[in-house]
């Protein structure tokens, strides 16, 4: 399994999903909310940041599903689904993941025909990576 990649900036979202916790950063000055995380606000260049917990809603804005896996070590799981979900309470922001049937289940578990674009979902996690369910 690939895991994530952290910096300075972006290692709070992933401390926080460890915890079962969806979180986004958001302007200290100008509440905007963004991801991914980064040291400036786009909006108004502030330096000031914080992390605001969201409700785990959103739809599915976009999705794939690679036929073959692009990568060799997820030939075992195909077909899976990869999902960009726009958050509810935050709309300029999208997350990537995976629909799954529920929280731990195999990245292949929710048959790629059930997934729609503008369906529902809420976030779920799996060794504190956010994943999504159908709604």
């Amino acid at each position: 399994m690939l895991s994530p990649v952290t910096d300075a900036d972006g290692a709070p979202f992933w401390e926080y999903a460890a915890r079962g916790e969806l979180r986004v950063q958001a302007c200290a000055d100008c509440a905007e909310p963004r991801f991914p995380p980064r040291p400036c606000c786009p909006h108004c260049q502030s330096f000031a940041s914080e992390w605001l917990p969201v409700s785990g809603r959103g739809r599915v804005w976009s999705y794939v599903v690679p036929h073959p896996p692009l990568l060799p070590d997820y030939a075992a799981r195909a077909p899976y689904n990869v999902v960009l979900v726009e958050l509810a309470d935050a709309p300029r922001i999208r997350l990537v993941g995976n629909v799954v049937s529920g929280p731990g289940a195999p990245l292949n578990s929710c048959d790629p025909g059930g997934i729609r674009i503008g369906a529902p979902v809420r976030v779920v996690f799996s060794g504190g990576l956010p994943q999504w369910v159908l709604a």
